[in-house]
């Protein structure tokens, strides 16, 4: 289940982020609580916080994804992929035509995710990360991904009279 962070799932995103990242302020996620609100998402699995979305408006039609965790013995189920549908589903909501995020030269595994969803490399940040490692920006354009998304994940084939018809399975949300 995807819902909003509330200040109870405080401690659960710390110990996420200290596992997931080098460098880490968890005071910066409060700050977030109380700046974007609506773009701080939590999965819940079995009662547990199990990973976590922070995303925002960094200009006037771009959506700045600021960080993504998942806990380690949760990785490689797709929570990852279905937060990030979610805050991209935020900024269409709001408007905004594109996402951007950073990722570090050395991740590969989250480069092969973020592509897989549609983002492309931008250019590097030379030294961007406090240990001196560069960054890679990556964006995507969100309509073609909704576009995609809509056609991966809630459109079904049905045949009919030799026709290759299409129906909707159900309404487009990422929220259960």
């Amino acid at each position: 289940m995807i819902r909003r962070f509330a200040p109870e799932d405080f401690q659960e995103i710390v110990e996420i982020e200290e596992e997931a990242f080098s460098e880490h302020n968890s005071l910066v996620y409060m700050n977030f609580y109380e700046m974007v609100g609506d773009g701080f998402l939590v999965t819940e699995k079995e009662g547990k916080v199990v990973g976590y979305v922070v995303g925002y408006r960094s200009a006037e039609n771009e959506g700045h994804i600021f960080s993504v965790g998942v806990k380690k013995e949760y990785r490689g189920m797709g929570i990852g992929t279905e937060l990030i549908h979610a805050i991209c589903d935020i900024f269409i909501a709001n408007g905004l035509k594109y996402a951007r995020l950073e990722v570090r030269n050395s991740n590969i595994s989250a480069q092969k995710l973020y592509r897989s969803i549609g983002f492309i490399q931008c250019w590097t940040e030379k030294k961007y990360y406090s240990d001196g490692e560069d960054g890679m920006v990556m964006k995507m354009h969100l309509h073609p991904y909704r576009l995609l998304v809509s056609k991966q994940k809630y459109l079904e084939p049905v045949s009919s009279d030799n026709k290759f018809l299409t129906t909707i399975r159900s309404p487009i949300s990422y929220y259960r």
